[in-house]
């Protein structure tokens, strides 16, 4: 079993296999969700200070904030399994 690494931004690499969804930061259930993070110790924010354009939801309940949009975190992961697939 290969594990699937994705490039979120400025360096930073979330397991592919460890993501439930990357969601947009913009509607108030999810700022809910963030500020909830915060307050229990569960939140990484990998935007080094700039706004956040994708919000990642992990199966282990952390929640990892990115300054790169969602659609392009999600080409990131279907760009890699169209390699993977076309290597084997």
């Amino acid at each position: 079993m290969q594990i699937k690494l994705i490039n979120i931004g400025f360096g930073n690499i979330v397991s592919a296999g460890r993501v439930i969804a990357i969601i947009s930061p913009e509607s108030a259930p999810i700022k809910r969700i963030i500020q909830e993070a915060r307050d229990s110790g569960r939140l990484i924010d990998a935007t080094y200070g700039r706004r956040t354009r994708a919000v990642i939801i992990t199966d282990s309940d952390h929640v990892i904030l990115s300054a790169v949009q969602p659609e392009t975190v999600a080409n990131r992961v279907d760009t890699q399994d169209a390699r993977e697939e076309n290597e084997s």
